[in-house]
């Protein structure tokens, strides 16, 4: 069955953690990555001023085929503090995406 990150970035602190787990997890070089958090913002938007953390998945990202195939969490879904990204059935992600009810949700696909 086919499966897709989740992210809830409108929840995201910032905190990077999710960066440090997938660095240890996949044993990658500090110059590489398989999510990094994006800062976006400050910026005014209108009347609004706006300031987001997005985890950004690489095309090195499996979503931890060989954890989630042992019965464990992805290692960024594991660790993030925030619990803003899951790891789901694609077929799962609509439903999901509708239940957040947030416009800042997105979804990434290896």
């Amino acid at each position: 069955m086919k499966h897709a990150m989740l992210i809830n970035y409108g929840l995201c602190t910032g905190c990077q953690t999710c960066e440090v787990s997938c660095l240890k997890e996949k044993r990658l070089d500090p110059e590489e990555w398989g999510i990094k958090v994006q800062q976006i913002g400050p910026k005014k938007l209108g009347d609004a001023w706006e300031w987001d953390y997005v985890p950004v998945p690489s095309r090195l990202c499996d979503l931890c085929e060989e954890r989630r195939a042992a019965g464990k969490p992805a290692a960024c879904e594991l660790q993030c503090l925030a619990k803003v990204i899951e790891i789901l059935p694609l077929d799962r992600i609509p439903q999901r995406m509708e239940e957040l009810g947030g416009s800042k949700v997105t979804c990434f696909m290896p």
